[in-house]
């Protein structure tokens, strides 16, 4: 644990963690998926222009590619055909191949949370087909230890907006935002727990970036785990 920016007042009741990069294993799929869909309609894109789009929807993460591409306007109409492409790329993907699995301790964290009384809740800025496939492939749909899911194509924005957050709080019958810890491993995870004014913003190193990228961006705590949250939120409560 390290990098610690304040604290907070509030005991935490909700745990809203990021999927892909957080608490799922995927040898930067995401980035790749979406390389290979842009790359299909002659979009050259590196992983350090990906990488300033992640966390956010995909549909927006490929409109701001694209508008990238000065010299080909007539790609803008075609956001929605990319967007189809990628998605069937992502399911293909995470159905079958085989370095999909947890982040090493992520339904050990659960239920830790859970025996604690706190609210456990998965967002992202997947769709809810790709996020689907990924709740059955690990075996997360209907689990025990996950009170909710949301995807951005349920609500209005997606991050960095607090959208999906404020829309777990209503399900979940969480009333103050000081009482939701947000964790994520993007810049957009970041940003959308401080949107939603969550009393914890925890950036996890181990996703598509580094510490020192994550760094400038707001935050309470960056860790290198989600095994590190359990004695994080102890140690901060005490």
């Amino acid at each position: 644990m390290s990098s610690t920016r304040g604290g907070f007042d509030v005991p935490i009741g909700l745990v809203v963690f990021d999927m892909a990069g957080t608490t799922v294993n995927d040898e930067d799929s995401v980035s790749r998926c979406l390389q290979a869909a842009l790359g299909a309609v002659g979009v050259a894109v590196t992983i350090a222009d990906v990488n300033e789009v992640m966390g956010i929807a995909k549909p927006e993460a490929i409109r701001v590619l694209v508008g990238k591409m000065q010299d080909r306007q007539e790609l803008a109409g075609q956001v929605d055909e990319i967007h189809r492409d990628f998605v069937a790329r992502a399911i293909r993907f995470y159905e079958t191949d085989p370095s999909v699995h947890e982040v090493p301790g992520a339904s050990q964290v659960f239920g830790t949370l859970k025996e604690a009384g706190i609210k456990v809740a998965l967002n992202t800025g997947f769709n809810r087909a790709i996020t689907q496939v990924i709740l059955d492939r690990l075996v997360w749909s209907d689990s025990p230890l996950i009170d909710a899911t949301i995807c951005s194509d349920e609500v209005p924005r997606g991050r960095p907006h607090p959208d999906m957050i404020r829309q777990l709080m209503r399900r979940l019958e969480i009333v103050d935002p000081a009482s939701v810890a947000k964790i994520g491993d993007t810049p957009a995870d970041l940003q959308e727990g401080r949107n939603a004014g969550c009393g914890l913003i925890i950036g996890v190193t181990e996703g598509t970036h580094s510490r020192e990228e994550l760094e400038s961006h707001p935050h309470t705590y960056l860790i290198d785990s989600v095994k590190e949250l359990p004695a994080l939120l102890r140690a901060a409560r005490g």
